[in-house]
């Protein structure tokens, strides 16, 4: 992955005329472009997956496209967080020799135990027979998804592709007539407030494309902009999420079984504050170990980070991780509303794809492959489009024809329920339903559920729900917040503007304080918020940045929805190993 912009592509000067809103920002500021035929904007699965099968067409066609893939982490991987558990049906497509290639898919899954956890000591087994389809894992393997992803990048480079890790996307260029023509990232060498420092400032190049696709993961803060500008979700249900929260740890290989898979529902959640674990054996005597909880929780008291460690003394648990070392940590926010929370996934001169759009199937707790598989067919749309000469900027129908008629579709079709079963109906409720839903009607059950509630405005008052007492976290087991923050490695520069921004400062003390004691103290998993009191006793919201691990949790659940996250600069962020 090249260090800086020097491609292929022309640099040059700007003389593009800027859209309107971006004139008065920009008016004195000179920036250099570059030209691709399609930018995209994210190294994930989706976004590789995209540019691979891009240049895959092209060769194919005897054709050239230029392709580059901007990914604001420091390299690609950095900040992919997930499972993993990876359904290789989209890798077969795409790279149907990807063994002869040594994909890093290494574990295939040995066997599923699911349990019901009952309270901090009892567990109940749950029989392979009353297990939703959905669930079961033959054929899969256990990854690491950044390591995948890594791999993925050096295809898409031995193919062509122009990669450019630590150039941040900060904005959609769109044009006076609403089209999108590519990105700009972000300057460098900012101060705090938002002055250039003298000597390290670089302004943010702009990045023109004929076509550009949107690969930022889970509440991609430009994909949420474009949702909004051109009214996407207008006929959605609203998006629904989750907070991932996962650790790598090295176990005693006498309590190491590779390739098995643990799952587990119940404590310490509930059915107002639901979610579910994973525990998965990898290869040289690793495992990972995780909690998802639903942001769609009630209680304001609660904290996701503390739910996790305290949920790792449970002994269904702890009997694989006793006398091992934790190596790794990291969170990640997940979208989970599936079909029915889909944006149109189209706009003028561009496509979302992957988490950007939500392609996440809930049913299977996987997202890898039906992201790859979104942004294969958005590659293939935008080469047709290319390969008939379009010039770029209309907008891409074929896609959605495409996904409507593809494996991608009918897989989310079928788990569409999932999701709205459990919150509607709890754990048990919910999964008797999606028993009945995956394995007598193979999620085609004629009649589809909706959950028209966000998640941000599931939380009760403050004085309304009981308070948590936490255990202390004992430095084997479990842990505190800064500590588990120091194994993310995750770096901001001190001195740069703040990317977690306040629409209106007043917010976190005057409101959500008294409503719901500043939930923001809880839910963020790396300490980012902070309630402290001044001098005179009067309290102030503190920012954190330089904990924030990227999750996107406080842009998601803020009850007044006051935080907007946005890029930092360029490499800022978590660098994870091998998550």
């Amino acid at each position: 992955m090249r260090p800086a912009l020097t491609g292929g592509a022309r640099a040059q000067p700007n003389t593009y005329k800027m859209p309107r809103a971006l004139i008065q920002e920009r008016s004195i500021v000179e920036r250099e472009f570059m030209e691709f035929d399609v930018v995209i904007v994210g190294a994930g699965p989706a976004g590789l997956s995209a540019a691979c099968r891009l240049k895959q067409k092209a060769a194919d066609a005897g054709q050239e496209i230029s392709v580059c893939v901007v990914e604001k982490g420091s390299e690609v991987g950095a900040h992919i967080l997930s499972g993993a558990v990876f359904e290789p049906r989209a890798l077969n497509e795409l790279f149907p020799n990807w063994k002869e290639l040594e994909a890093p898919l290494n574990t295939p899954v040995k066997r599923d135990d699911i349990y019901v956890l009952k309270s901090p000591e009892a567990a109940a087994k749950v029989p392979n027979l009353f297990v939703p389809k959905t669930m079961h894992n033959e054929g899969n393997y256990i990854i690491s998804l950044g390591n995948l992803c890594r791999w993925l990048a050096q295809q898409a480079e031995g193919l062509g592709v122009e990669i450019y890790p630590g150039f941040a996307a900060q904005e959609a260029l769109i044009d006076e007539n609403g089209v999108v023509r590519g990105i700009v990232t972000g300057d460098l060498g900012v101060d705090r407030e938002g002055n250039p420092k003298e000597g390290y400032y670089t302004p943010g190049m702009e990045l023109r494309a004929k076509y550009t696709l949107f690969a930022e993961g889970c509440r991609g803060h430009i994909g949420k902009q474009l949702i909004k500008k051109y009214k996407l979700d207008s006929d959605a249900d609203a998006q629904h999420y989750g907070i991932g929260i996962k650790e790598i740890w090295d176990v005693d290989p006498s309590k190491h079984e590779q390739g098995l898979v643990v799952h587990t529902a119940g404590w310490p959640l509930n059915d107002e504050n639901p979610g579910g674990s994973f525990l998965y054996h990898l290869e040289n005597n690793q495992v990972v170990v995780g909690l998802i909880i639903d942001l769609s929780y009630s209680n304001p008291h609660l904290s996701p980070f503390d739910e996790f460690q305290r949920y790792k003394h449970h002994p269904v648990i702890k009997q694989y991780l006793e006398g091992g070392k934790r190596v790794a940590y990291g969170a990640r926010a997940i979208c989970k509303g599936g079909l029915n929370s889909l944006p149109k996934m189209v706009f003028p001169g561009g496509a979302l794809i992957g988490c950007d759009l939500g392609t996440l199937n809930f049913a299977k707790i996987k997202g890898s492959h039906t992201a790859m598989k979104s942004g294969m067919l958005a590659a293939d749309s935008v080469a047709e489009a290319l390969f008939a000469g379009r010039e770029g900027g209309d907008v891409l129908n074929n896609y959605v024809d495409a996904f409507k008629g593809s494996w991608l579709y009918d897989e989310l079709f079928r788990s569409r329920n999932f999701g709205a079963a459990m919150h509607k109906f709890g754990a048990i409720g919910g999964g008797a339903f999606n028993f009945i839903d995956q394995n007598i009607f193979g999620g085609k059950i004629p009649f589809t559920l909706h959950d028209t509630t966000p998640d941000y405005a599931t939380l009760k008052k403050a004085s309304e729900a009981p308070k948590i007492d936490y255990p202390k976290p004992d430095g084997k087991i479990s842990f505190d917040k800064l500590s588990s923050v120091f194994l993310s490695n995750t770096n901001h520069e001190e001195d740069q503007p703040i990317h977690l921004r306040l629409t209106d400062p007043s917010v976190p003390v005057q409101k959500n304080l008294p409503l719901y004691d500043e939930p923001a103290q809880r839910y963020c998993p790396a300490g980012v918020y902070e309630v402290v009191s001044n001098d005179d006793g009067s309290k102030r919201f503190q920012i954190n940045a330089q904990n924030c691990v990227h999750c996107k949790t406080c842009d998601i659940k803020d009850p007044a929805q006051n935080i907007t996250w946005v890029a930092p600069e360029g490499t800022g962020g978590p660098n994870y190993p091998n998550m």
